[in-house]
């Protein structure tokens, strides 16, 4: 079927983009409202967005072109009945859209298609008012529409596979990418899950496991949502949040967040329209940024924030609503996660997902998430999730443990009987692993860490007795080591589970980055047996630290806490010890995902240019930055940019 002229009924925030989209795609617009104020107003603001876009080098015509397509009308008359396609804009009231949808049914053409961008209520109870179930459907785009690429098309009972299809196809003319909704769910798919997400924020904050500024640091620091919970809450408006929660539960879908948004209307606390809301704004209607403190993003399991989201989308795909990737790519678009639901189900893992929604006790677990359970497919620790990851392989040697789940390579020091401490075998063991990972395809990022209570207390210190002077400078092999991890050409995380002391902590300290659980206690006690560090820590600490703290650390052979350590710079993180494994496997996967010839290009331009003049190590970076522009990688960067996706580096 042909499309030349589409309808666009209602000219208000949503109508008047929508407008614009199908005018800048070079389609004849009929945009409709109730009068003539609102749709002078409403080309007011598209001349404005037209304008700014030609600013930008956006347009292929001129601002007056594109707009000499869209012609007005007061109501709706004869005047659009030949109209191919129509779009419902108008206020979220099943009554009133009920009563648009009869008119358009009787003015249009029998081929017409009647599409509504309704965000929550139901198609098919709007596509009864017609006579032709069939050719009516949800397409619901995102605010502003001329920006946001994510448009979702939702099927109702009766919508045709062919009008889905058109409907799809029609999305992507407009520039846009489509997912596609197989059944009426009220909500389509992102509000639903971003419904949840915000019902798990609720919850958390009505029992009392963390305030909303909690809630809001761990959304953005951990999760890297664009914005917090309760700031996105303020920004959409709380009133709003709370009709569209009374309206779904008109179909069943009982929000916890009702009563907590009722309490916040009643006392006009409606977020940046009204200046106060969860956070103060400077004046109604004027947004800034709100203060949330990065340290308190320790203080509560991102986990529970996601796992009602991920109950949502697992329940969605198992019931063939919606693909997996359509979810995960619905909710990257459409909320900006940086990363797909389906995705940090994984990376957190499906079992501790379960376990949240368990312990937040207002829904069972999606019969789905505890099947994948049952099968071992627990997400990236297991290889296995919603995603393939790769078979883990484990190897056992004598002193340690070698995990590989690619992109990630675990390398854990095993003499937990010993405290985890250096005997040569550990350290030619550790030499030789870390060689065969360096040339593995597979691994990306390699962490080191330690079974038991111990990342590595030190040195054996039985093995002390029988050396003598000559055979301690002989003994180079950890100092070899720690250099190797210093110019390894991946990145290396040191993941302190407890004790890092003497050699342990020199291991740790040549590692980029230092990574500890809240009960880790690091130190260089060395002079405690009438020595000093000799694998380089009489070097690097002070370079992390300061002279005169390493120097403190070093002469007394006090041992300090994580906290301790982060505060003077000696570990970069420290996170709880009940999820120390999946946060330190989070970052790893975040850096997993950058190019690893960028990644060793920073690396070197640090660390040599560290022990360099300040002009020496510019002029290496300056080198690195240009020899990275030869590269596939930049190539692929700067396209994935341009295309708006996230790149898939090689590494080449």
């Amino acid at each position: 079927m042909k499309l030349e002229k589409v309808l666009v009924v209602g000219a208000g925030t949503m109508g008047h983009g929508i407008a614009e989209l199908f005018a800048m795609a070079g389609y004849q617009v009929y945009l409709s409202d109730v009068s003539k104020e609102i749709l002078d107003n409403a080309l007011n603001k598209i001349k404005w967005s037209l304008d700014k876009l030609q600013e930008k080098g956006q347009l292929k015509e001129s601002t007056s072109s594109i707009i000499s397509r869209i012609k007005t009308i007061i109501g709706l008359n004869e005047s659009v009945s030949d109209a191919d396609f129509a779009i419902e804009a108008a206020i979220e009231r099943l009554d009133l859209k009920r009563q648009i949808f009869s008119k358009l049914d009787e003015l249009l053409p029998q081929h017409s298609i009647l599409a509504t961008n309704t965000s929550s209520l139901p198609i098919s109870k709007i596509a009864e008012a017609t006579k032709r179930q069939d050719k009516v459907v949800g397409m619901h785009f995102f605010n502003p529409p001329v920006l946001m690429q994510l448009v979702e098309v939702m099927k109702g009972d009766k919508t045709s596979d062919e009008t889905a299809k058109i409907t799809y196809e029609l999305a992507k003319k407009l520039g846009k990418t489509p997912i596609m909704i197989n059944k009426d769910v009220p909500g389509y798919v992102v509000n639903r899950i971003l419904g949840e997400i915000i019902s798990a924020s609720c919850i958390i904050l009505q029992k009392g496991i963390a305030d909303y500024l909690t809630i809001d640091a761990v959304a953005k620091y951990k999760l890297g949502f664009p914005m917090g919970i309760f700031e996105l809450l303020d920004y959409t408006g709380i009133d709003v949040n709370y009709y569209v929660s009374k309206s779904l539960e008109e179909y069943g879908i009982k929000s916890p967040c009702s009563a907590l948004f009722e309490e916040k209307v009643k006392k006009n606390e409606l977020g940046v329209k009204s200046g106060k809301g969860f956070y103060s704004y400077p004046a109604p209607g004027k947004y800034s940024k709100p203060e949330i403190p990065q340290e308190l993003a320790d203080k509560l399991d991102p986990v529970l924030i996601i796992a009602l989201g991920v109950n949502e989308a697992s329940r969605l795909f198992r019931q063939g609503i919606v693909s997996k990737e359509d979810i995960d790519l619905g909710v990257k678009l459409g909320l900006g996660f940086p990363k797909g639901i389906f995705q940090y189900a994984d990376e957190l893992g499906i079992d501790n997902v379960v376990k949240a929604i368990q312990s937040l006790s207002i829904e069972e677990p999606d019969r789905l998430l505890l099947d994948m359970i049952n099968e071992g497919k627990v997400g990236v620790k297991s290889g296995s999730g919603f995603y393939e990851y790769g078979k883990v392989e484990e190897r056992k040697l004598n002193t340690l443990i070698i995990r590989i789940e690619p992109p990630l390579a675990w390398v854990i020091l095993n003499r937990p009987e010993r405290l985890n401490a250096l005997n040569m075998e550990l350290i030619v063991e550790l030499n030789k692993a870390l060689d065969e990972l360096e040339n593995d395809s597979r691994v990306r990022v390699v962490i080191l860490s330690g079974s038991g209570r111990a990342f590595s207390a030190g040195a054996d210190v039985t093995s002390f007795l029988t050396l003598k002077p000559i055979d301690v400078i002989r003994f180079r092999s950890l100092r070899e080591l720690t250099n190797k991890i210093q110019f390894y050409t991946k990145p290396v995380i040191a993941a302190i589970n407890g004790y890092a002391l003497g050699g342990g902590l020199e291991i740790a300290m040549a590692c980029d980055i230092r990574i500890a659980s809240e009960n880790s206690t690091l130190g260089q006690p060395e002079i405690n047996l009438g020595i000093i560090p000799g694998a380089g820590g009489t070097q690097r600490l002070p370079r992390l630290v300061g002279k005169g703290r390493a120097k403190l650390l070093i002469y007394t052979g006090d041992m300090v806490s994580a906290k301790d350590a982060y505060k003077m710079g000696l570990v970069d993180l420290v996170v709880p010890s009940n999820r120390f494994e999946e946060e330190v496997r989070r970052i790893a996967l975040k850096i997993a995902e950058k190019s690893p010839l960028s990644l060793l290009a920073a690396k070197l331009a640090i660390e040599l240019g560290y022990e360099a003049n300040i002009f020496s190590g510019e002029y290496l970076e300056s080198s690195l930055f240009g020899l990275l522009f030869t590269t596939k990688d930049v190539e692929e960067g700067v396209k994935a940019f341009l295309e708006k996706r996230k790149p898939q580096f090689k590494g080449e």
